[in-house]
């Protein structure tokens, strides 16, 4: 399974690479539907890719470089659709910060992948 695990992450940092990444919700703006959520990190899309809600695959931004280790996958109730954003450049705070985003309400949920804990566990 490792073998795996590791192409879905080399196939993921493919992806990064070949595309620009669209800043279009920067940190501390405020969400175009839900004028109360503030963005607590840089928060955009890969152009030219596609998600499951019709646009550019999301990405988190921190400010720790270019690097990806970790995805969060969300469920969300309201839309009743799944997605997965890639965190990049996220130092561990900026990680817990992204899952404290995605688990504030009721209909929103999200979990952590670690690339690190994929290739040591399984």
């Amino acid at each position: 399974m490792s073998e795996f695990n590791h192409a879905f992450w080399l196939a993921l940092e493919k992806l990064v690479s070949e595309s620009k990444i669209v800043i279009d919700r920067p940190k501390g703006s405020h969400h175009p539907k839900y004028s109360d959520y503030k963005y607590p990190l840089d928060y955009g899309y890969l152009e030219n890719t596609s998600s499951m809600d019709g646009g550019g695959i999301d990405i988190w931004k921190g400010r720790n470089g270019d690097y990806i280790d970790a995805i969060i996958c969300t469920v969300d109730l309201c839309k009743k659709d799944s997605e997965i954003k890639i965190l990049i450049g996220c130092s561990e705070e900026d990680k817990c910060i992204v899952v404290e985003a995605h688990n504030r309400s009721e209909f929103m949920k999200g979990i952590l992948i670690r690339k690190q804990w994929l290739e040591e566990n399984l």
